[in-house]
């Protein structure tokens, strides 16, 4: 019930605001506010169809969120900032990547950003939004080289950028244009963390300037993990010549960088921490399992390491042109080459079971547990719960990656037609190296356990169960080895006549796959190089190489998008706008989606997404409101590695996006909700579930920044906040132990004084008030609220404090 009142309350608040400002009377607003407000002047470029169209010209739900936006909402990875984005629900609890990203209802069957892509300077960072444990997010780091983050949902997403139906997040990274830099060093107060931010730009001559900057850091993190799961850092730079008719740029970005990868972990149902393992601070990570004797791809021998955790390593090379080629003819091309490849390791309970119970599934009636290592090393295992742990161990040695986009616009008057052609080209190269451990219920510091059968047989060696994992079928050791290559021609055009901007667009993105996969079998392996095969060793999981199963198909699809805009007055404009497009799926078909001749059906290589939106802009005095409603039908293939299920399904969603802000004197309030009605309307694995609302959809989602500005600073707040999902939708979800997961408010807060012109001191607190905030969880069903489940809450609170010198 108070849920219930909690939803009203703000969706009333919110329509009450909209409905009072469009009745009020009209009245002109002065450039100051029009620049403080949404700045609906400014020209859209990200996804955009008309060359030189501002935001009230536009028909599209655009966002912009300025650096120092950014740093109010003291976000702790990229994610964090995007849920401040209107429409994109971030599920920002992984640590510094490895996020999922949903837009306008668009599920998250899986994992990842499938329906959106995230960019840097216009071209995207991968081909594939949901590449599994190769989430586009692991691979961007938000800096002070960041100009801006800029977000198109829906609308002409679909045609002018490939895999995108849902929308576009692009990193906008600052240019030198405007001389000047900085250096802050940043120190966490509460948790082991040191980072260090610079850039600096400006001009070479005239006619030349360059911008550079980047990050380093190193530090436990905000969870109690033992060890500095955090190290590493980025640079980017770029140089722009100018010329009388354009300019070339030239992109540079080397990322090494290492971040602990958060996965679900015990907690109650309810929320509360389990036993001697905090919920917000807590992590099955520990300084007692960092090493992990595994085969590698090839069945050679091999010595990983937990605490690599998400560990990508980038180098990229970008080019853009921009010419005024006269007679109302201009070109634009943008390149980028990225060398990427990475790792991921982390420790995932598989389930959290009754100790004996668990020891005797493993070893037989009556077998025994004890401690394999930490204090208590050699003593028996006493406890009521213990964890079984596979470890995601996944070695992605090459996911390299070509872009080119290359466009050609003729002006007529006041129309615009631009032709242009996409390639690119995707690398998929991933081994997955699973093993089976036994680990404590226990949020810091947690030993490994031992087991052994009760005629004396040792069933585990040094924590390992099994090298492979068993309990899922020995399904996770695996290779892929793929190849994707991408064309896309597409053709636009916009023309304006009075008030009226109409656009269209059509895209045709034609691809193949080729390559390679690989499963396991299972063999008697020395493992521990003794000489002896012990009984863990009698079954070792190897990728079967020799009975690889090949890939090659092709695909193709078309995507449209039609929209128009009519300006009523300087301060109101109405839009609509109707589209449709779609994101081909990529090595999520493998092992079940592509059969023994390597080829997939056109119904699971491409999911189509059909779209409607109606949206009205406004701006009165201090006030400015962006509202879109919408409508999406979609399709969906998808493969899920924690359930080992294949997903076929439809999905219906409607519901409403607003955008506000409000300025009074030095105060300023800027606040964003979508309200979502989503279900599934088709199933075809699982008819049961038609009618289910998708898992992990929120009814309301919402930010609420609040900033109040002074001679010599500013302090703000910044809410991020949510109402009740089902953690899954796989189930009778009137099932009355159906798992809830709760609404919740994290509260974020920031100060800034300044020292100087040129020093200042800010004090950034993330989640100030503890929230337990669980954005999914394993689980589908807990028969009380004290049950025991597997899910990943936000971060706990961490307080850090930040010098800043500006030159």
């Amino acid at each position: 019930m108070k849920q219930a009142i909690h939803k009203k309350f703000i969706v009333s608040a919110l329509a009450m605001a909209i409905c009072s400002s469009l009745s009020a009377a009209e009245t002109k607003v002065t450039e100051e506010v029009k620049h403080k407000g949404i700045d609906f002047e400014r020209i859209v470029v990200t996804g955009s169809v008309g060359k030189g169209t501002t935001v009230m010209q536009s028909s599209v739900s655009v966002s912009s969120i300025s650096a120092d936006q950014i740093e109010i909402a003291s976000p702790r990875s990229s994610a964090e900032a995007f849920r401040n984005i209107p429409g994109v629900r971030a599920e920002a609890s992984g640590g510094d990547g490895n996020a999922n990203l949903a837009v306008r209802g668009l599920p998250v069957a899986a994992g990842g950003a499938k329906f959106m892509q995230i960019q840097e300077d216009g071209l995207p960072i991968l081909q594939f939004g949901d590449i599994a444990f190769g989430n586009t997010d692991i691979f961007l780091r938000i800096d002070s080289t960041m100009a801006s983050i800029d977000a198109i949902r829906g609308g002409s997403a679909s045609t002018l950028a490939t895999n995108a139906p849902g929308g576009i997040i692009n990193i906008v990274s600052k240019t030198g244009e405007a001389e000047g830099g900085s250096v802050a060093t940043t120190f966490g107060l509460d948790h082991d963390s040191t980072r260090t931010d610079f850039q600096f730009g400006g001009e070479i001559n005239d006619s030349t300037y360059f911008h550079l900057g980047g990050f380093y850091r190193q530090g436990e993190g905000v969870r109690d993990t033992g060890y500095t799961g955090n190290k590493g850092g980025q640079i980017k730079a770029n140089i722009t010549k100018e010329f009388s008719d354009g300019y070339v740029r030239l992109y540079f970005k080397h990322l090494d960088d290492t971040t602990t990868a958060y996965l679900p972990m015990p907690v109650h149902a309810d929320g509360s921490s389990v036993e001697g393992f905090d919920a917000s601070t807590g992590t099955p990570h520990t300084p007692y399992h960092t090493s992990m004797i595994t085969t590698d791809g090839a069945g050679n021998g091999r010595l990983a390491d937990m605490r690599n955790g998400m560990s990508p390593k980038v180098d990229a090379l970008g080019f853009e042109a921009v010419f005024d080629l006269g007679n109302d003819w201009s070109v634009e091309n943008r390149m980028r080459i990225s060398r990427t490849k990475g790792s991921f390791t982390g420790p995932f309970p598989e389930s959290i079971q009754g100790s004996q119970g668990l020891a005797d599934s493993i070893a037989g009636a009556g077998a025994t547990l004890t401690y394999a290592n930490g204090p208590q090393a050699g003593n028996a295992y006493t406890a009521d719960n213990l964890m079984r742990i596979h470890s995601f161990d996944v070695e992605m040695t090459n996911l390299d990656f070509m872009v080119n986009d290359f466009k050609l616009t003729k002006t007529i008057n006041d129309s615009t037609f631009t032709v242009g052609l996409y390639n690119s080209s995707q690398t998929i190269q991933q081994s997955w190296l699973w093993n089976s451990y036994l680990y404590e219920v226990k949020g810091q510091d947690a030993a490994l356990v031992d087991v052994t059968a009760a005629d004396g047989t040792e069933f585990s060696q040094n924590g390992v169960i099994a090298y492979g994992v068993p309990a899922w079928g020995n399904c996770c050791t695996r290779n892929y080895d793929l190849q994707y290559e991408v064309t896309a021609p597409y053709a636009a055009f916009s023309t304006s006549f009075d008030n009226i901007n109409i656009d269209g667009s059509v895209r045709f993105d034609s691809g193949s796959a080729t390559g390679s996969f690989s499963g396991a079998a299972q063999s008697a392996v020395d493992m521990n190089g003794d000489g002896t095969i012990h009984q863990i060793e009698t079954s070792v999981s190897n990728v079967d190489n020799a009975s690889a199963n090949n890939v090659n198909y092709d695909w193709n699809y078309v995507s449209y998008s039609l929209g128009g805009n009519i300006k009523i007055n300087d301060d109101l404009a109405a839009f609509a706008r109707i589209s449709r497009g779609a994101t081909a799926n990529a090595d999520r078909l493998a092992f079940g989606k592509i059969d023994a001749a390597g080829v997939a059906k056109d119904e699971d290589i491409f999911d189509e997404v059909d779209q409607l939106e109606l949206g009205v802009k406004y701006r009165q005095d201090e006030l400015s409101v962006f509202a879109t409603a919408f409508f999406a039908q979609t399709q969906e293939q998808n493969f899920e590695a924690t359930s080992q299920q294949f997903f076929d399904r439809e999905y219906e969603s409607k519901g409403i996006e607003i955008e506000s802000t409000y300025y009074m004197g030095d105060f300023d309030l800027r606040a964003n909700l979508t309200w979502t009605d989503s279900e599934i309307t088709k199933d075809v694995i699982n008819p049961a579930v038609v009618g289910n609302t998708p898992r992990r959809q929120a009814d309301v989602v919402y930010s609420i920044t609040g900033r109040y500005n002074f001679a010599q600073g500013s302090a703000g707040i910044n809410l991020i906040g949510t109402t009740d999902s089902f953690a899954q939708d796989n189930f009778d979800q009137n099932d009355p132990n159906a798992l809830i997961l709760d609404g919740y408010v994290q509260t974020n807060a920031f100060a800034q004084y300044k020292l100087s012109d040129s020093l200042s001191v800010s004090l950034n607190i993330n989640n100030l008030f503890e929230t337990v905030g669980i954005t999914e969880a394993e689980d589908a069903t807990a028969a009380t609220a004290k049950t025991i489940i597997r899910a990943r809450s936000i971060q706990g609170r961490s307080a850090t404090l930040t010098l800043k010198y500006d030159f």
